[in-house]
């Protein structure tokens, strides 16, 4: 009977939070989709900033193109716009198993985890725009007509700028797994290794074949996993420390 009851009690638990993963994943969605209708809405000035400043014209070969770079943008704004809800979902979908000191903490991760997607999107334009464009373009130095499509312009856009959106996330996602103890430093330091191999490589595809324009995008991103570490410890340290406190207020 007694191992029937505990049976029942795994299975009832289980449930719940197979439930409770469930409505996150809704409400996530739901987000995306609002977020996704308004960047169809304000594609044509999203597109507009993008395009206003190029020392060439873009061309359309097909009708598919422009469908295309429409449903991308989108795609992109829906991302940004609900990349905080996510975290927030995560974060509800675990509190209850976090301390009141590690939910206020955790909880002060969202917004810097928006603000650095933002600040990688806009490091990764500048780069785009500042080195890599104007290095491709000196390449050719007027021996060929220059003719740019607008598929092939933004694909290779949002190949160098989103990469740089993502990894600015790895510091203070970090800190915010390992808050929730989803993550610790000493694994972060065991595949440190294999995360430079795959950020050389990240590096390399992102930027083009010019040994001093893959360091300018490779460095900043294995500088950006050694803060991680450093991060990681210190919020590890301080969970653990008032994990003990809390156990011994508990215990009183």
């Amino acid at each position: 009977m007694a191992a029937n009851k505990i049976s029942q009690d795994i299975e009832m638990n289980v449930t719940d939070h197979l439930t409770e993963l469930r409505k996150r994943i809704i409400w996530t969605l739901v987000f995306f989709i609002a977020f996704f209708a308004a960047g169809l809405y304000y594609v044509r000035p999203i597109q507009g900033f993008f395009v206003n400043d190029l020392p060439f014209e873009l061309h359309m070969t097909s009708p598919g193109e422009i469908i295309w770079i429409v449903f991308t943008i989108a795609s992109l704004i829906a991302i940004v716009g609900t990349l905080p809800i996510l975290t927030l979902q995560i974060w509800l979908f675990v509190k209850p198993a976090l301390t009141p000191k590690e939910t206020r903490v955790s909880l002060s991760y969202i917004p810097a985890i928006f603000l650095l997607f933002i600040g990688g999107l806009a490091f990764g334009y500048m780069v785009f725009v500042q080195f890599i464009l104007p290095f491709l373009l000196s390449l050719n130095d007027g021996m060929f007509n220059e003719i740019f499509t607008v598929e092939r312009y933004f694909r290779f856009l949002f190949r160098v700028t989103i990469p740089f959106a993502v990894l600015f996330e790895i510091p203070i996602l970090t800190m915010f797994l390992t808050s929730l103890g989803i993550v610790n430093p000493v694994l972060l330091v065991k595949i440190r290794k294999y995360a430079y191999f795959v950020l050389v490589i990240i590096g390399t595809i992102i930027s083009p074949p010019d040994f001093i324009l893959q360091l300018v995008v490779a460095v900043p991103l294995i500088v950006l996993y050694e803060v991680s570490i450093i991060l990681s410890r210190i919020v590890y340290r301080n969970k653990l420390k008032n994990h003990q406190e809390y156990m011994e207020k508990e215990e009183e």
